[in-house]
């Protein structure tokens, strides 16, 4: 396994001063994704709480806080008291973004509103994340990504026709929606530094992300008036497509999405026959006769190990490629050509397994060079400078910082 990479001095993101108060994913996803190509992460959180991620335990580790904290530094600060506004406010003094994923209308309540924010820092990037946007008739509901997953259509097109819809098993609403917010924040500093605005507000919901990924699906419906039924594995636009099961037990998926490949996939399992069919002469014609399809591809494939239909395939030059767990990922040669996971820094000088930087740039590449940090680490380090070492103090023994 490769070890953890070190940004350059020419990280493109060096300079940019991020101040986090989001919790859990999507907020987490976006930062880091910031931070590993350099920029200063400062991540407020509440003292002796922090962020729920930090409760995801995997045997006891805080994994998915080793990861998703990454090259971010810590701040325990209560901004439930005016001190701890005060401060954060001076904070935002210094900073170009500011993530938060609270309920909307609670910086509001708070007194920490947009535009209390600008009069602070008229520059100021601020990115808002919730699960339906700060507008709209479910602006004010509780937004976790399951619920977003559900209803913006994700759910009802995955899984088998017969059965129930499929939640994804991963956070996909939050880390799709936390991708697009790096995007926009990028975006909105280049309107920043092109003179074309000062600051702004990204209006950034968990929906709208998710849904945009889903295909053209408004556009089909109202051209169709159809809604289309969950195929499983199967594509809606383009066939051979799915997973077939060897005679070894292991699966295997194939992916056809050109006539050619069709071509040179049903020549290869021994069906050139099929291509004079007229059931399955182009796309549209299989896709109408896909379950006949499959049950000629499955059965073909079903004929052989997984390592020898991998080996016909591969010589043929066949989409075809096996189902792994990461178990199997691990312990591949892909992962340790490519060096898609990494040994990066893990809190008290150890190492832990973790996704490298994405995507890889090759002048200002990103890189891994902090551990996710314990829960304050870095309070005074941040604020001192900004408070002065006596109120400081004085706002330790109050409780306002930690």
């Amino acid at each position: 396994m490769a070890s953890g990479m070190t940004p350059p001095t020419a990280s493109a993101l060096n300079g940019v001063h991020v101040t986090d108060l989001s919790r859990l994913v999507a907020g987490n996803q976006l930062t880091m994704l910031l931070g590993d190509f350099g920029a200063d992460v400062v991540k407020v959180e509440r003292p002796g709480v922090g962020d729920p991620l930090r409760h995801w335990r995997n045997e006891g580790e805080e994994l998915w806080w080793h990861v998703y904290g990454r090259n971010k530094r810590s701040v325990a600060l209560d901004l439930s008291t005016e001190a701890g506004r005060d401060a954060l406010l001076r904070l935002v003094g210094t900073s170009d973004v500011l993530v938060e994923s609270f309920r909307p209308g609670t910086l509001e309540r708070l007194g920490l509103g947009p535009d209390r924010m600008f009069e602070q820092n008229p520059g100021l990037v601020i990115v808002r994340i919730s699960g339906w946007g700060q507008t709209g008739s479910r602006a004010t509901k509780p937004g976790f990504g399951t619920l977003v997953e559900a209803m913006s259509g994700f759910a009802a097109m995955n899984g088998f026709g017969d059965r129930e819809p499929v939640l994804p098993p991963l956070s996909l609403a939050d880390m799709v929606s936390g991708t697009y917010g790096a995007f926009a924040v990028l975006t909105a500093l280049r309107a920043r530094d092109e003179g074309h605005r000062d600051g702004q507000v990204i209006d950034l919901s968990l929906f709208e992300p998710l849904f945009s990924i889903l295909g053209p699906q408004a556009a089909q419906y109202v051209a169709t008036g159809r809604v289309p039924e969950r195929t499983g594995s199967r594509s809606q636009t383009a066939a051979p497509r799915n997973v077939y099961r060897t005679s070894d037990g292991q699966w295997l998926a194939i992916s056809a999405s050109t006539q050619l490949m069709t071509e040179r996939l049903l020549t290869t399992i021994g069906r050139p026959d099929l291509l004079a069919d007229p059931r399955f002469r182009d796309n549209e014609q299989r896709l109408r006769h896909v379950e006949e399809l499959d049950g000629a591809v499955g059965e073909a494939i079903a004929a052989r190990t997984l390592e020898d239909n991998l080996a016909l395939f591969d010589a043929a030059g066949v989409t075809a490629a096996p189902v792994c767990d990461i178990g199997q990922l691990l312990g591949g040669d892909f992962f340790a050509t490519r060096g898609v996971v990494v040994d990066g820094p893990a809190p008290g000088g150890g190492k832990v397994p973790m996704h490298a930087v994405v995507p890889r740039l090759s002048g200002t590449p990103g890189g891994i060079d902090r551990p996710a940090p314990g829960l304050g680490e870095h309070t005074s380090e941040v604020l001192a400078p900004l408070l002065g070492e006596q109120l400081l103090a004085r706002l330790r023994t109050e409780g306002v910082v930690a």
